[in-house]
């Protein structure tokens, strides 16, 4: 039976214990679900009027050090960025026809939307239905995050699969750092159709700038629940600090191999299993039987 947002509210927190080797903040995270947020940290509310009135999202201010260094940080590492942006844009005007940018909408700071800046990573006039239904039945089944590119999507360019495990699709939110609508760290962005997912009290993750990396990307990502991800990015929320941030950036290049190392596995599952003409098996359960701690 489907779960709608406003059920799935009212329930009572699972008490699915964590992954084994998880972070302890994780579970603290989720326990912080059902209290209050601290008081003195709230600046003020923000409400998109698509979303309606109860769809408010307390926003915690926005420390001034952080924008410093995104500034800093992009500015500096533009003679690495430029040629990578300059390489993968040929790339995929090489192997596909059409643009090489693609502007989506996402939900940001405060419930705000905004327009969102990546390389395109699938054929022109993909459909795009696919993946919120996918989404949707990972929210409600409790499985792992494990994204659609792993499941051998027909959808994707060639070479898109690794563009997307990597983030290299990601490189021109660098313009949305600039434009001060995203930070370096932070929640990852949400469409709008997924907005709905989040109950009021997990709405507190949009209580910062989303970022192109995070908490969440770099202690499991695809190996953990929509329940897990939000406790993280809550998490990250509340410690808000120089030092999280650093600690994050610096463990972000490590997620990245392993998130490549999974992706390349659960594929070369998918086309074994399709070349002996069996059933092809499901990452996302391959993805429940392995544990945020065993990337260590």
């Amino acid at each position: 039976m489907k779960i709608t947002p406003h059920e799935r509210q009212r329930r009572p927190a699972m008490s699915r214990s964590f992954p084994s080797g998880a972070p302890q903040r994780v579970a603290r995270a989720r326990q912080r679900l059902n209290v209050p947020e601290p008081r003195g940290r709230i600046r003020s509310v923000a409400v998109d009027r698509r979303f309606g009135e109860n769809d408010v999202c307390s926003l915690f201010p926005l420390p001034a050090w952080k924008r410093c260094a995104d500034l800093a940080c992009v500015i500096a590492t533009l003679p690495i960025s430029i040629p990578l942006l300059l390489l993968v844009a040929c790339w995929i005007r090489l192997v596909s026809r059409g643009p090489s940018l693609f502007r989506q909408e996402r939900i940001g700071y405060g419930g705000r939307p905004f327009v969102l800046y990546k390389f395109r990573s699938m054929h022109l006039g993909a459909a795009t239905s696919g993946h919120q239904a996918h989404v949707e039945q990972l929210v409600e089944s409790g499985r792992p995050l494990v994204k659609l590119d792993c499941l051998g999507d027909h959808r994707l360019i060639p070479g898109a699969w690794f563009l997307r495990v990597s983030g290299l699709d990601e490189l021109p939110q660098l313009l949305n750092v600039l434009l001060g609508e995203m930070s370096l760290v932070g929640p990852r962005p949400c469409l709008p159709g997924e907005f709905g997912l989040f109950s009021m009290t997990q709405r507190s993750r949009f209580s910062v700038l989303p970022g192109m990396t995070g908490l969440w990307q770099v202690s499991g990502k695809n190996r953990t629940t929509f329940e897990e991800m939000v406790a993280l990015d809550i998490d990250y929320a509340v410690r808000l600090s120089a030092l999280l941030d650093l600690s994050i950036v610096l463990r972000t290049p490590l997620a990245l191999l392993c998130q490549i190392s999974d992706c390349r596995r659960w594929r070369r599952g998918h086309s074994n299993r399709l070349r002996s003409g069996g059933k092809v098996p499901d990452p996302r359960s391959v993805a429940g039987t392995q544990r945020i701690g065993d990337r260590s």
